[in-house]
């Protein structure tokens, strides 16, 4: 037999890798039981975990492991799209989106800069921090935008130059507590 095919099978017999939680056997038993996505630690790369990215290309694919011989499981057609990395393997990243659906990405699908994504009903985008400021534009669910900064409860955002103000739970993208300069 050539020694290619043989190879080949040898690694396809291979168990595939798993993730680790933690290097710690009694810090990976806490980990699950808070569930990975609760517990607050560094990551692989010294990042913290959770923390908010965004997708970097118009087409990403969400697997269900940490490699590219795990299934794609569904495939993410808008960039800038805002997700949460939970979890890190190798080159790998694990996300959670705004409707919860997780799996796994590779890095270079990711890309540090924090937009946001408006979920509840239409929004109006506000000139100041607040409910009674006027309007600067209407936001429909769904709707991307650039993250500026966070401060008592609001945010400001940038919808394609549009600036302005929302309360932070009016999207996704920021944390509860999150304080941003």
């Amino acid at each position: 037999m050539p020694l290619l095919p043989l190879v080949l099978l040898l690694l396809a017999l291979l168990p595939l890798p798993q993730p680790a939680l933690a290097d710690d056997p009694e810090a990976a038993a806490a980990e699950r039981a808070l569930g990975v996505e609760e517990a607050q630690r560094p990551g692989r790369t010294g990042l913290p975990l959770p923390r908010f990215v965004s997708l970097r290309s118009s087409e990403v694919n969400l697997r269900t492991g940490p490699g590219f011989r795990y299934p794609i499981e569904w495939v993410y057609r808008r960039s800038g799209q805002p997700v949460e990395v939970v979890d890190e393997f190798d080159t790998w990243r694990r996300i959670r989106d705004w409707e919860g659906t997780s799996g796994w990405v590779h890095q270079s699908m990711l890309q540090g800069r924090r937009t946001v994504r408006v979920t509840e009903s239409e929004q109006l985008l506000r000139r100041e921090p607040s409910p009674s400021a006027p309007p600067v534009a209407r936001l429909a669910p769904g709707a991307i935008g650039g993250l500026n900064n966070c401060r008592d409860g609001w945010c400001r955002l940038d919808f394609s130059g549009f600036v302005g103000w929302l309360p932070r739970e009016t999207f996704y993208g920021v944390y509860a507590e999150e304080m941003l300069e």
